[in-house]
């Protein structure tokens, strides 16, 4: 494998770029990139309900170019039994009944979310009381077995807990969650997954766990888990970041740190938006009404900002390649800038955070990436 200092490499990329732009590369004729990143790691992708939510032609870009799926939403719990021991399993298995018939493995997403907005209220009362510990951990097993048992053994890997480190000074996420089971309760979710399914890898997920605020916290969950022998396989890095603002170090050094711990990562809600989000919450959301009417790239992406946004997934890649014995999996939140949680989140606007357009055509990030696994990592 060739080696190439950073500003080599980059040049080398741009100029590979270039040509395949310059030659009006169309999506069915790039090379797929399942294929690029084989025998690194799994290349995958997040998609809404499946397969009736989607037009022909992009049905026929998932599967040319990802082999492992992840719903958006269909499988988590407040989707799947909003009421007690009621459960609803027409899009779970419509989706994982396409994964199948289409040869791709398949990501449940999630078993446990620690949010209380995101869990039923009837999960944590006991009639007009709050629910005990036993109740609650009762609930979530009967849950994870519902849905981790339905589809055990089809399964290449649950996200089985999502988000429970705090963003503050506490350890866990402050929620009922917590309060009412107790600093254990990832722990034991991790350990009803692994009962409901036992061949299937489990993921703990999370956002800005690379930063140097939160890896503590990580660290330490994963030290806990393996001192009291609870089964864990895979760290998802989440990583929804932006323009200019990837934090290609503590990524970097994220990785390592939880590699030695002899646990896996995953990137695994991947896009790199070209709108900044963070004022929507500065000067406690003071600047919300402007920002509602923000909307600079509604009419397209600028060349200059698709070429900074595509030198940063290739450094990116770069990076993962360079640690491709520690990852696992990419996927990428969401299949193209059309479909992307971005342009409605935290508010609607139109974003280019993914490798495709709206057309579904490939975007310069796209060759930066394939680029990065043609020439291989510098060091």
């Amino acid at each position: 494998m060739t080696h190439w200092n950073d500003g080599a490499w980059l040049k080398t990329v741009w100029l590979t770029t270039a040509v395949a732009l310059a030659g009006a590369a169309e999506a069915e004729t790039v090379p797929a990139l399942k294929d690029v990143f084989k025998g690194r790691f799994d290349i995958g992708v997040a998609v809404g309900a499946l397969p009736g939510n989607y037009q022909p032609e992009e049905l026929a870009l998932l599967r040319r170019h990802f082999g492992i799926v992840t719903p958006e939403n269909d499988m988590k719990l407040h989707h799947v039994q909003r009421r007690e021991g009621r459960f609803n399993f027409e899009k779970p298995d419509a989706f994982v009944a396409f994964a199948e018939s289409n040869q791709l493995k398949i990501v449940g997403h999630n078993l446990f979310w620690m949010r209380d907005d995101e869990t039923p209220e009837w999960f944590f009362k006991d009639g007009d009381k709050p629910a005990s510990r036993e109740l609650v951990l009762k609930r979530m097993r009967e849950h994870i077995r519902a849905v981790a048992g339905r589809y055990r053994g089809r399964i290449t890997c649950w996200d089985v807990a999502n988000e429970a480190l705090s963003d503050g000074d506490e350890f866990l996420r402050p929620s009922k969650w917590q309060s009412l089971v107790g600093d254990d309760v990832v722990e034991q979710a991790f350990r009803f997954a692994h009962e409901a399914d036992p061949q299937a890898r489990l993921v703990y997920n999370d956002y800005s766990i690379e930063s140097p605020d939160k890896r503590p916290k990580l660290l330490r969950l994963l030290r806990e888990f393996k001192a009291r022998g609870a089964p864990i396989h895979v760290v998802g890095i989440q990583g929804h970041w932006e323009l200019d603002c990837v934090p290609f170090r503590d990524i970097e050094e994220t990785i390592e740190a939880v590699s030695k711990l002899g646990v896996k990562v995953a990137i695994t809600e991947l896009d790199l938006g070209v709108i900044r989000r963070g004022q929507w919450w500065a000067d406690d959301g003071k600047h919300q009404a402007e920002l509602r009417k923000l909307n600079p790239y509604a009419d397209g992406c600028p060349p200059d900002v698709l070429r900074r946004q595509a030198e940063q997934y290739g450094r990116l890649f770069q990076l993962l390649l360079k640690r491709a014995d520690a990852v696992e999996r990419v996927t990428f939140w969401g299949l193209h800038d059309g479909r992307s949680w971005l342009n409605d989140w935290p508010w609607k606007r139109a974003d280019h955070g993914l490798i495709f357009d709206r057309q579904f055509q490939p975007k310069p990030a796209f060759f930066a990436i394939t680029a990065a696994a043609r020439l291989g990592a510098p060091r």
